[in-house]
């Protein structure tokens, strides 16, 4: 059975996250800017610890992940949820994998990918270009070469889908090393 799953996956960290009550008005801002989601949850009260690195990693997230040109939002989730399998965080893994399919992406494509890993079949070919890619780039970055784009060019993609791909899987590398070292994640219990 995996280990990956759409379920809804708990974290803990390893640094003690501020607490809203506390907070300096530098951190409650930082706060501020993140989507309304995430104000509040215990990593991002651990990432304020450096308010102006959570800001700076805020604008970046948002400007990779919603950006309105390029690469559609659903096939940006598939890529990170593959870069996340591939890094084992199941915590990213669990959220990207339910906004792909909240995002229309077909569910039984995600629940194969967690099922099965990188290696699922049963993807479509733009699908598989993508996990392919993200695959590739998190585990062996340096032996990517451009015939490595030749699969996502003949399922499609244009310069900027490629470049949005690349930023989605980039951005990820460093996000799930975070996740990572800062705490653990916690399967909830079922009952």
């Amino acid at each position: 059975m995996s280990r990956f799953t759409m379920d809804v996956v708990d974290w803990e960290p390893r640094v003690s996250p501020v607490e809203i009550e506390t907070a300096t008005p530098e951190q409650m801002a930082a706060l501020e800017a993140c989507p309304p989601a995430q104000r509040t949850s215990v990593y991002f009260r651990t990432l304020v610890n450096d308010p102006g690195s959570l800001s700076q990693r805020g604008a970046l997230f948002t400007k990779v992940m919603y950006a309105p040109r390029g690469l559609p939002r659903a096939e940006r989730e598939l890529a990170t949820a593959a870069v996340s399998i591939v890094n084992g965080c199941i915590y990213c893994t669990s959220v990207h994998a339910r906004r792909y399919v909240e995002l229309k992406g077909p569910e039984a494509a995600m629940r194969a990918l967690l099922a099965e890993g990188v290696g699922a079949v049963g993807l479509d070919a733009r699908q598989q270009a993508i996990v392919d890619y993200a695959a590739k780039m998190t585990a062996r970055p340096q032996d990517t070469t451009s015939d490595d784009l030749k699969p996502l060019r003949a399922a499609g993609f244009n310069d900027l889908e490629i470049l949005d791909l690349i930023h989605a899987v980039a951005m990820f590398a460093n996000a799930n090393r975070l996740m990572q070292a800062l705490g653990r994640s916690v399967m909830l219990d079922p009952t």
